[in-house]
């Protein structure tokens, strides 16, 4: 699907008129979003440009020299978003972005949320811009603002966990260990997208030097990246306790059924032993013929089996 933005007084707006040619639209926007383009649609867009548009594997690749370059269709970006996954779990994909002096094309294959608000924003007329440039740079912006409210989410999460595993003694333990393991892999995705920002304002400066304020905004874009990559440090070590903690409870609460067993074994153990030796099948065993010998060993069972558990509790071993 092909949607074609362009600029009316310095508002972003959708353009929805109907061209006679979809290469007369194109030309007329500034920004030119191509969400999982049809054979037909990528054909008319290549021919447009003169180049090939990226292919998934293309953009996927980890090398910088594969995700920042430029070439004579324009400046090449291939940048990491988040998106929210199943389960809880978030996921990543690559928005590929080409940045030409009179627009900016993207191209991606989801549909991440970072895309949705702003054209949420753009139909509101909130987006006010100057350039492909700024354009670019804004939707950087708004991933890193988008970053922060996924990491603020998390830690509003983790707290909950660790009320969970530190406070609530009824608990679910094995629940917990389920949701640290998710808010990890979220927290790792939400670091990684933001390694991946990082790399691309750096990239975007050498290419922006032209406009300060396009400069100053990308370098506000990085002390914020840099704040947020210290907040996902404190996130990890965080989890990493709480994991450690609810582990080690897990072994307490095993542990203490263990303990228990055992006690009653070494409870028990007397009252089989006395039980054991008057089972005995010997010819002279003095107590068959008495007539108490039944209640002697039945209270001796019981003594036998009372002393220890007397014993244990004045340890406060249970």
């Amino acid at each position: 699907m092909l949607r074609m933005f362009r600029v009316q007084g310095t508002a972003l707006r959708e353009d929805k008129h109907e061209y006679e040619h979809l290469r007369q639209a194109m030309a007329n926007s500034l920004w030119i979003d191509a969400h999982e383009p049809s054979d037909e649609e990528r054909e008319e867009l290549n021919t447009f440009l003169r180049a090939e548009l990226p292919e998934s594997d293309d953009v996927e690749e980890i090398e910088f020299s594969a995700r920042y370059f430029q070439d004579q269709s324009g400046i090449h970006v291939h940048s990491l978003f988040l998106a929210p996954g199943e389960s809880g779990r978030h996921s990543t994909a690559t928005v590929a972005f080409i940045l030409q002096d009179r627009r900016l094309i993207t191209v991606r294959e989801e549909d991440q949320a970072d895309f949705r608000l702003l054209r949420m924003r753009a139909r509101a007329g909130q987006v006010h811009i100057s350039s492909p440039q700024d354009l670019l740079v804004t939707i950087f912006e708004q991933k890193v603002e988008n970053l922060a409210d996924a990491l603020e989410d998390i830690h509003r999460k983790l707290e909950e966990v660790s009320r969970m595993v530190l406070e609530d003694t009824d608990a679910e333990l094995e629940d917990a260990i389920d949701r640290l393991a998710k808010l990890e892999d979220s927290n790792g995705k939400i670091r990684l997208c933001l390694m991946d920002t990082q790399r691309s304002i750096s990239f975007l400066q050498r290419h922006l030097r032209e406009s300060f304020e396009l400069q100053e905004t990308a370098r506000e874009i990085k002390r914020d990246v840099d704040t947020l990559m210290s907040h996902t440090a404190f996130l990890f070590d965080k989890i990493n306790f709480l994991m450690d903690s609810t582990q080690g409870f897990i072994n307490i609460e095993q542990n203490q059924i263990i303990k228990t067993f055992s006690i009653a074994a070494v409870i028990f153990l007397p009252p089989t032993v006395v039980a054991s030796l008057y089972g005995m099948n010997f010819s002279f065993m003095p107590e068959l013929e008495w007539r108490y010998g039944y209640v002697w060993a039945i209270s001796l069972m019981i003594v036998s089996g009372l002393a220890p558990y007397w014993y244990f509790k004045r340890k406060d071993w249970l």
